[in-house]
């Protein structure tokens, strides 16, 4: 999973491109994204417009798994609190 965060009005964008599978595939990667986010409580800072895109690996990964990975890339980013 890769995350790029930039100043802006605090939106958040989930993306799953072709490379991740067919749409099935896709669009699981895209939920898989959306729960993790909605699960974490995670106060990114305001006026930060924040984009997580799925790899392939994250067909075999578990919400939790997912949820980890998205709370370290923020922190790598300076977007979430450390």
């Amino acid at each position: 999973m890769v995350a790029f965060a930039a100043p802006g009005s605090g939106q958040v964008a989930f993306v799953a491109g072709r490379k991740v599978g067919r749409a099935v595939q896709r669009n699981r990667a895209r939920r898989l994204l959306r729960s993790a986010w909605s699960d974490l409580s995670v106060g990114t800072r305001s006026g930060m417009d924040v984009v997580l895109v799925a790899r392939k690996a994250i067909l075999d990964a578990k919400s939790h798994q997912v949820s980890g990975e998205i709370v370290e890339l923020l922190r790598k980013a300076g977007v979430a609190p450390s």
